[in-house]
């Protein structure tokens, strides 16, 4: 949570903001797992993180891809925004904002926020159990959205 206080003096606790990539290319996910040394270490996620102030969603989901993958992208849409306040195994509040994104090229190679970045067959998927956070929820959520579309943004 975020602490504050308000023009009026009235203190409070607000969320964060995070972004999350879904990127596809030829019947794979493109999937990272995370470093052992932070929140849900060693399990698999999407590319995402914390949005930074002087970006918007977009400029932040492209550029948390590209930290954390090497690859660049293009925003196809707005997938969810999912402002659930019982994310599972958050150390903090989050909402995310989740994008589906075409990968463009590998451009760099990943941070250290990733052990290991893979291109995934989409029937091999890890366990969603093997996800960090509720990552996958919505991989759940975006197959079924793969299988039949539907217009997005989920609002959940």
């Amino acid at each position: 949570m975020i602490k504050c206080t308000f023009e009026n003096e009235v203190n409070a606790s607000l969320r964060h903001v995070v972004v999350h990539a879904i990127v596809e290319k030829d019947g794979r996910l493109l999937l990272e797992r995370r470093a052992d040394d932070l929140l849900e270490g060693g399990k698999w996620s999407l590319p995402s993180g914390f949005l930074g102030r002087d970006e918007n969603a977009e400029e932040g989901v492209l550029r948390e891809l590209e930290e954390e993958t090497g690859w660049k992208g293009e925003i196809i849409s707005l997938f969810r925004i999912n402002t659930n306040p019982s994310r599972p195994h958050e150390d903090r509040q989050n909402v995310a904002l989740e994008f589906i994104v075409k990968p463009l090229e590998k451009i760099n190679k990943s941070d250290s926020e990733s052990s290991e970045v893979e291109w995934i067959s989409i029937d091999k998927l890890p366990q969603f159990e093997e996800f960090a956070f509720d990552h996958g929820e919505t991989i759940r959520l975006y197959l079924k959205y793969r299988e039949n579309p539907f217009p997005p943004p989920l609002i959940v």
